[in-house]
């Protein structure tokens, strides 16, 4: 029996991968008896940031992740397409559809026993500890002590949800930008020159929740920047950051705004609606008064306030060989937001790693190296080759990566094509060399 602690979506997709390949597996998660400051239910995947998975592109690195996650039988990405919604070239998911689909798929797998219990201590091996950025202050001192030195730390935000019916469709308008996706699949509110700087103004005045002494020297994530941090960066950070208005032309007067927010459909009956980058930790009535300056926002109605949560990783590249094991505790596996990648998706493919590593090791069959120029084979290098003293968390990027061996156009459009072509073959090929079937999840 194989103990998973975390019902994220590391822990999921890992013992979802673990069970296809016979294993037996208990999958830990103190929710709901015990919830995180970021959590609101005792779903397992539940998403508590934002609703998208982020580009479906190929040609995008995080697209070229979902394709190879796909390709070695993903429960994630199945869940996520039957929960999927209109959301230009990106792949966001009805977050409860998204959850029920995991939590139903795993407590009826017959390999697999969900135990709703929190670990207080780090289990015995064989185990993959995937508890994610907010793990217990118990587990947290237990890793802290088998690794010898504090875990890394960081802050990560969350963005405020409206409600549908509390929005001025008449101000607001529907596009996607450049018109991806073949539809108009967000809300745009428009902003004149004058608008946005009387915006920016409020962000910087705006009265934030107060930091205990023990966070003020923890840094924010830069991918993840609350929209007040940016606004202090500069005038014009946030008009060329996530308000920006680039492919996004006012179809009422077939001109582009000087600054755009951007609405993100949030569930599958289209009554919430998602700030696209705009976690913030102002106070819950400083939300109220500086999100109704939002053209077209002027009575909205905050379904879910945004905040900040405070987010933990190692230091990989010191603790982790290439299988994800611990290297003071080879036959435990971390996974997930723990080991330093961001993201959703990531996080679910870094699990899926850690799942066939293990299932690998328990049949005596070492698994052949990722090749590096694989978007998993990326993140794994990122993993374990990034000097320890540069160490930051890191979204899939092409960055990661090495290039293939084989001739690429010059061209950055084709050449990436001709590159993600030829890393979901690679990922294909390496699957087939593990010694149990891809699964093929129905959700």
């Amino acid at each position: 029996m194989v103990m998973v602690v975390g019902g994220g979506l590391a822990g999921c997709e890992a013992a979802w991968q673990l069970a296809s390949a016979g294993v037996d597996v208990e999958l830990w998660e103190m929710r709901p008896a015990t919830l995180t400051p970021a959590h609101r239910t005792g779903d397992l995947c539940e998403l508590v940031c934002s609703n998208s998975l982020r580009s479906d592109n190929p040609s995008n690195a995080v697209g070229l992740l979902k394709r190879e996650m796909e390709a070695m039988g993903s429960l994630v990405l199945a869940a996520a397409r039957a929960a999927a919604l209109p959301a230009g070239d990106a792949l966001a998911v009805d977050r409860e559809t998204f959850s029920r689909h995991i939590t139903e798929t795993l407590a009826s797998h017959p390999r697999i026993r969900v135990v709703r219990r929190q670990a207080t201590a780090i289990p015995d091996g064989p185990a993959i500890l995937a508890t994610g950025p907010l793990t217990s202050p118990l587990l947290h001192a237990a890793l802290q002590e088998l690794l010898g030195e504090g875990s890394l730390s960081f802050f990560d935000a969350v963005a405020p949800v409206v409600t549908a019916d509390s929005l001025d469709l008449g101000v607001l308008f529907a596009a996607s930008r450049y018109g991806k996706g073949g539809g108009a699949h967000y809300l745009n509110a428009p902003f004149d020159h004058d608008q946005y700087v009387a915006f920016v103004v409020a962000l910087r005045q705006a009265e934030r929740v107060p930091l205990h002494e023990f966070e003020k020297d923890i840094p924010h994530f830069e991918g993840c920047l609350p929209i007040e941090v940016m606004a202090e960066r500069g005038l014009d950070t946030l008009r060329y950051g996530p308000m920006k208005s680039v492919g996004l032309d006012d179809p009422r007067t077939g001109r582009r705004p000087y600054a755009v927010v951007q609405l993100r459909q949030d569930d599958l009956a289209a009554e919430h609606w998602n700030l696209v980058g705009f976690q913030t930790r102002m106070t819950v009535s400083a939300q109220k008064d500086t999100l109704r300056l939002i053209p077209g926002l002027a009575n909205a109605r905050i379904a879910r306030f945004g905040m900040v949560h405070r987010n933990s990783f190692v230091c990989a590249p010191r603790h982790l060989d290439s299988n994800l094991r611990i290297k003071a505790r080879p036959d435990l596996h971390l996974a997930g937001q723990l080991t330093g990648v961001e993201g959703y998706v990531e996080s679910a493919a870094c699990g899926l790693l850690a799942g066939l590593f293990l299932a690998c090791e328990l049949s005596a069959v070492e698994p052949p190296a990722l090749a590096h120029w694989t978007a998993h084979g990326g993140l794994v290098r990122h993993l374990t080759e990034r000097p320890p003293h540069l160490y930051q968390p890191s979204n899939a990027a092409w960055g990661l990566m090495t290039e293939p061996p084989i001739p690429l156009p010059r061209d950055k459009g084709n050449r990436r094509q001709v590159a993600s072509a030829a890393a979901l073959g690679e990922i294909i090929r390496w699957r087939a060399l593990l010694p149990f079937p891809t699964p093929h999840p129905v959700c």
